[in-house]
């Protein structure tokens, strides 16, 4: 079947779904401040029936073509080991650049489509762009049901691919090749939205995707979606420069947004004029210099007890770029003052409006210019900057005890952290998501740039940690000499390795450091809080007599299977190993997985917050009767902001 677009054949060009939806991709840009970008830099995919006569074969042809026709961008293509993988790998890639690029990712229908649904939930809880591709059943509905259609006798309109609706910012099925037009489009624009932005779904059918169409040739046209700065009103920056100027003692809390408005300098030089600290969430780290005189590190939950002691006793505190997640308020426990007001400078109206606060809606760079203005001459006192400068000297002296524990006959993951710390440079990148470790590095972690410290834990995703250092390595470009580190427990390794064979077959330098610990730390550690007692989180051989797991170590070898993907494996025994073996890593030109084993019961930071896991209200135990009366301590200080 084909359809003739009411155009002269002059003014048309007859490809099919698929070759035009690569022809159209390759030719999309985006501009902020002045610098032009392509904005889908490539593709990843796994090909099946779904998509192997559709978008594959139009890949394929973009990669003969490109060559010889300047009217045809090349479409790069990365063959992922799995669709999860690639999406986690073009979040990754997203984030690095800052959200002014990112990639496609095409599969199957089925199985393969359904893979990318946990990695399209991470991307828009993370408000990262990514296009997801998935293949889908037929338009026609022919050969119906088709190898891996789900049938729903609800309505035959039902595919798995409906399982994207709500992680998705944008969602949509193109049953007729017209309907590409104003999808891709509308695609375009979400992902270029710096507030409404996510993962994208476009579902295409696989007959749909081999169906030729006259398009018209100006929807290949380049195109330069343009990332704007929106402007605080007015009125509102004046009332918020009027609550900051009656407060005696203000924090700042940097999130994301401030590092994806490029607004660290404008971070910076507000927290030297005006004498405020600045405390950090994870995706905000290094938005001010670790060892700024105003920087006092990660709140919340997971944050250290210089910046939750200043969050408890502010009566102001100025959110910029943040969610507010549950571990930045620590459940809603952190902010304890009972006259605390708030004001929230975001890019979205529905973060700024959270806690109550006084909402300035505009881009966090300018905002904190502007700000800055309006608090001219304006200063914390001298005893609040003495109090804020002893707090951070105390905390300091808690990271150096934990970067160096010489903690035996196992070290402490803190000291693997101290080693890194130590010897990566302010624009190498560290990547982690899951787990104990980025409580111990939000805590601990020194970052001296916006550039050094990539974590993931909006979703905290298992399995992102690997697949995103290829997704950044790839966004850096051959000729960036900047390291890309990636720490992976052996919990989180387990759950997603293979994007290691990608990595080796692409020839990337990727460090990998990979921690054993034979458990689960994290939740081994909130079992034990929460009086389940670790059940169910060591990797144990099953006990004939007890019933449990709870027997002998699994012989787990994983340094023997990150050999197997095809890289180069360097076992650590120790921390002084650890240190040599990564500056040979660092040093050099080919990727590496650095295996240590550390102590799953730590020693960890203390903590200095409290998060709301709910325990069991009735127990015989005793070990989670008493967690219960812990926990309702704990929720004594839970309070609405209203």
């Amino acid at each position: 079947m084909s359809s003739a677009y009411p155009y002269a054949p002059a003014t048309t060009v007859r490809l099919t779904v698929g070759q035009a939806v690569v022809r159209f991709l390759a030719a999309q840009h985006s501009e902020r401040d002045g610098k032009e970008r392509r904005l889908i830099a490539g593709m990843f995919g796994i090909f099946g029936h779904g998509n192997v006569a559709g978008v594959g074969q139009a890949l394929l042809e973009n990669a003969v073509t490109c060559a010889d026709d300047p009217d045809v961008a090349p479409m790069p293509y990365w063959l992922m080991r799995n669709e999860q993988g690639g999406v986690h790998a073009a979040a990754g890639f997203a984030k690095e650049t800052r959200r002014r690029q990112t990639l496609a990712v095409t599969t199957s229908i089925g199985p393969g489509a359904t893979n990318m649904v946990t990695g399209a939930a991470l991307a828009t809880t993370n408000r990262l762009p990514v296009l997801l591709l998935p293949s889908d059943q037929f338009a026609t509905r022919y050969p119906d049901p088709v190898l891996q259609q789900l049938e729903d006798p609800r309505s035959l309109d039902v595919s798995v691919n409906d399982a994207f609706k709500p992680v998705s910012r944008s969602w949509d099925r193109i049953n007729r090749p017209e309907q590409l037009m104003p999808s891709l489009l509308n695609a375009m624009r979400v992902l270029t939205d710096p507030a409404e932005t996510g993962a994208v779904t476009i579902c295409l059918p696989q007959d749909v995707q081999a169906e030729a169409y006259d398009w018209p040739v100006e929807f290949f046209d380049k195109r330069v979606w343009h990332i704007g700065r929106p402007q605080a009103d007015p009125a509102a920056l004046a009332r918020a420069v009027e609550a900051i100027r009656t407060a005696q003692r203000p924090l700042l809390i940097a999130g994301g947004g401030v590092i994806y408005a490029d607004g660290a300098q404008a971070l910076r030089d507000f927290a030297t004029a005006t004498g405020i600290p600045v405390a950090d969430t994870q995706s905000g780290k290094g938005a001010i210099n670790f060892d700024h005189e105003s920087s006092v590190g990660g709140v919340g939950a997971t944050g250290n007890s210089a910046a939750n002691c200043l969050a408890a006793q502010a009566d102001l505190i100025i959110g910029v770029g943040t969610r507010y997640s549950d571990f930045t308020t620590a459940s809603h426990t952190a902010f304890a003052r009972p006259d605390v007001r708030f004001v929230n400078v975001n890019v979205q109206a529905f973060d700024a409006a959270k806690l109550s606060a006084t909402m300035v809606v505009g881009d966090a760079r300018d905002t904190l210019d502007a700000l800055r203005a309006g608090l001219e001459g304006w200063r914390t006192d001298d005893g609040y900057r003495a109090e804020v400068a002893r707090l951070r000297q105390e905390w300091d002296a808690v990271v150096e005890q934990c970067y160096h524990r010489d903690h035996s006959p196992l070290p402490a993951q803190t000291e693997v952290f101290g080693a890194l710390n130590e010897a990566l440079a302010e624009r190498d990148v560290i990547i982690n998501a899951a787990g104990s470790m980025p409580g111990d590095l939000q805590c601990l972690w020194r970052a001296s740039s916006p550039d050094q410290y990539h974590l993931e834990y909006a979703y905290s995703t298992m399995g992102y940690e690997i697949p995103a250092a290829l997704g950044v390595r790839l966004a850096m470009g051959p000729d960036d000499d900047r390291n890309v580190v990636t720490v992976v427990g052996d919990g989180s390794y387990q759950m997603l390795p293979m994007e290691l064979a990608t990595i080796a077959a692409e020839g990337l330098k990727v460090i990998v450091v990979l921690l054993q610990n034979h458990g689960f730390a994290s939740i081994g550690a909130l079992s034990e809080s929460v009086g389940s007692q670790r059940f169910g989180t060591k990797y144990r051989m099953r006990n004939d007599s007890t019933g449990r797991l709870d027997g002998a170590q699994v012989p787990l070898d994983l340094a023997a299977n990150a050999e197997s993907w095809g890289l180069k494996v360097l076992r650590c025994n120790g921390i002084a190993d650890f240190r040599s073996h990564l500056r040979t890593a660092l040093d050099g030109d080919e990727a590496v997985v650095l295996y240590i084993e550390t102590d799953l019961l730590g020693p960890n930071p203390p903590g200095s917050s409290w998060w709301d896991v709910p325990v069991a209200e009735v127990s015989a135990l005793e070990s989670t009767q008493a967690a219960r009366a812990a926990y309702e301590q704990g929720k004594r200080a839970q309070r609405h902001h209203l």
